[in-house]
């Protein structure tokens, strides 16, 4: 991993460390060139960053690794994913093209445009979404070959109101939405997050959003990696959309920091 380039980080954990925790939507920022393909006026674009930003789910996870007994692995994107959404699939086997928001968007928040319907993904999906997919199937390798399994915990944050794009936005907002996969996600991870996270709130599963992030050459073919998406209302520890955080962050961290220890054992 000595090679990996300064679109992600990847901060090494403990080497006996079974858990990554992947951040995959928490930065705001877009290369130059990136941004010259973007329609939205500046001011336009800083109020798309507000809400399709996951604000602050880094510091949530940095500040739980840091206080985990055993400090888990961190995979970190530090650009925007109005650059590559690295969660989804980038072909025609993702839902949400259906709103302009496959692996490359072409439409906002809002369903306003944010590249033109004739822009090609294509360069962008080699210069940034291979190459964190590569760097994302090397860091779960590597787990595996050193304790025999992969715990994947994918940090996100979601608005307390739901946002025009969303496809299934009329079900439950809770304090803390669990999104989970039938193949990679055992009843006992599921039980140890609703226990951690049990103090911060109400828990919910898979609503207003499902599934959790396993890397393809894992997906659906090896039960050692297991996977859990944390996806935390973002009222509860920061000001909405895009402002700073607030005394509910520490709390957050807390719990995940619970959910990592218990992963780990």
């Amino acid at each position: 991993m000595t090679d990996v380039p300064p679109s992600f980080a990847f901060a090494p954990g403990d080497p006996d460390s079974p858990v990554i925790l992947h951040v995959p939507h928490s930065a705001r920022e877009i290369p130059g060139d990136v941004r010259a393909g973007i329609v939205l006026e500046d001011a336009g674009l800083e109020r798309e960053l507000d809400h399709i930003t996951d604000s602050h789910t880094a510091s949530i996870a940095e500040e739980a690794a840091r206080a985990a007994g055993l400090a888990p692995w961190r995979f970190v994107n530090r650009l925007s994913r109005l650059v590559v959404d690295p969660e989804r699939f980038p072909d025609e086997r993702e839902e949400m093209l259906a709103v302009g928001m496959g692996a490359v968007y072409t439409r906002t928040t809002h369903k306003d445009v944010l590249r033109p319907d004739d822009f090609d993904p294509g360069p962008l999906i080699e210069r940034y979404f291979r190459p964190y997919a590569r760097a994302m199937t090397e860091a779960v390798a590597g787990r595996l070959a050193a304790t025999g399994r992969a715990v994947i915990i994918d940090v996100h944050s979601y608005p307390s109101a739901p946002l025009p794009y969303e496809l299934h936005g009329v079900g439950p907002r809770p304090e803390v939405c669990l999104g989970t996969d039938s193949f990679h996600t055992p009843s006992a991870l599921l039980d140890a997050a609703r226990e951690a996270f049990a103090p911060c709130g109400e828990t919910g599963l898979d609503s207003p959003f499902a599934g959790a992030y396993v890397p393809l050459e894992f997906h659906g073919r090896r039960a050692e990696v297991s996977a859990l998406m944390v996806e935390i209302r973002r009222d509860t520890y920061m000001t909405e959309p895009g402002g700073p955080a607030g005394p509910g962050l520490p709390r957050l961290a807390s719990a995940l920091t619970a959910l990592i220890d218990a992963a780990s054992r």
